[in-house]
């Protein structure tokens, strides 16, 4: 059986956003968040993200927009416990 993804996109979501044509913003949005939650727990998302760009980033397709969201916001994880983290 061939393995479909690679080391940073296991499940090959990102590059089949690439390959859909007429792909939105929102799709992209959704693929990245499905890709994002299937991460292992330790991994440093802005690594991963960094490497799909370099090997996927087309300018001008919607995916890659996301992706570079996705690292504008990317920082250090913060603790949202007590009434702060139950205020939303």
């Amino acid at each position: 059986m061939k393995k479909k993804g690679t080391p940073d996109d296991p499940k090959g979501l990102i590059a089949e956003a690439y390959k859909i044509d007429g792909i939105g913003i929102g799709e992209c949005r959704s693929i990245f968040l499905d890709w994002a939650l299937s991460l292992p727990r330790d991994a440093e998302a802005r690594e991963h993200v960094e490497a799909l760009l370099a090997r996927h980033g087309q300018e001008g397709h919607p995916m890659t927009e996301v992706l570079r969201e996705g690292l504008s916001r990317s920082g250090p994880p913060r603790r949202r416990g007590g009434a702060s983290g139950r205020r939303h």
